[in-house]
């Protein structure tokens, strides 16, 4: 039986950045065969991704990577926004979003498959993220937006914007902003979709015919909140974040600028969350995942 040292210990803790006892546990097993050790590692990093890929996802980060007229919105979940900080985790999504930015792919099934830049697919370098961290990750989405002048802008970990403009450098940036604040769902009132609309008109209808006014007030009722609702909704009918007295279309008429596209992404958008477990059930639960 190979004496496993302080310094194997270590050499095996640089290269994967487990912990320490995992290491040597490794090691032990491994009969001191370091090379060994690390392909079993890897393989049991496989079986815990797949182990933790059952737990909710829903904090995490999103990541901007532009260069010159095209950039790129990314966004990688995980379950805790202690891990959405951690230093590992932005260097993946930093090195994913420039590999999605590199090959123009925004499936998040193909995303998997490209190649980093230490060679390493993204797929085999989540898996390894997982076993690291011990939490699911999960390349979400991404969104690759091109145009002759483009404005960034992230709000913390959370929401990022890219908007692409014809126009004053100053009033992209500002519109950037606006979008974080205000979240608008189209760039006027004619882009809003169909279905959005119909929804909305919906809602209106019935809540108009519980008032049980006369058809035709009834009429002017659902029109008027269909108006309310692509004034709250299109970005130049929106009053603009920097001043309140003005609207978006105003401060767009006076700069000269014409607003082109908008991405926008929030982290967690659409992913049902799990209520908050007691201390007792997160005691619970821990002693179940550690038999």
């Amino acid at each position: 039986m190979t004496a496993i040292t302080a310094s194997m210990v270590k050499e095996l803790r640089d290269r994967t950045g487990l912990a320490m006892m995992e290491c040597k546990k490794a090691l032990t097993e491994a009969n001191g065969d370091i090379e060994l050790a690390i392909d079993n590692l890897r393989k049991s990093g496989q079986a815990k991704a797949a182990k933790k890929a059952g737990n909710i996802a829903a904090d995490g980060a999103i990541t901007i990577v532009q260069e010159g007229n095209k950039a790129v919105l990314l966004e990688v979940n995980c379950q805790t926004d202690f891990v959405a900080k951690d230093e590992n985790f932005a260097n993946f999504s930093n090195a994913v979003a420039q590999a999605v930015l590199a090959s123009g792919e925004t499936d998040p099934a193909k995303i998997a498959e490209l190649k980093l830049a230490d060679g390493q697919t993204v797929e085999e370098a989540r898996i390894a993220l997982v076993q690291k961290i011990g939490e699911n990750i999960q390349v979400r989405r991404a969104k690759i937006v091109t145009g002759d002048a483009l404005a960034v802008y992230k709000h913390g970990l959370r929401i990022g914007v890219v908007v692409s403009y014809a126009g004053d450098a100053e009033t992209g940036k500002g519109i950037a902003m606006h979008v974080a604040a205000f979240n608008p769902v189209a760039v006027n009132a004619e882009a809003v979709s169909a279905d959005l609309i119909a929804k909305e008109k919906e809602i209106a209808e019935a809540k108009a015919i519980e008032s049980g006014k006369p058809a035709n007030i009834v009429e002017k009722m659902v029109s008027g909140s269909v108006e309310k609702y692509l004034n709250e909704v299109a970005l130049d009918r929106q009053m603009y974040v920097i001043d309140n007295d003005k609207k978006v279309a105003d401060v767009l008429k006076a700069s000269g600028t014409n607003v082109v596209e908008f991405v926008r992404f929030e982290v967690g958008e659409g992913i049902e969350k799990k209520a908050e477990m007691s201390f007792a059930e997160e005691v619970a639960a821990a002693q179940a995942a550690a038999k």
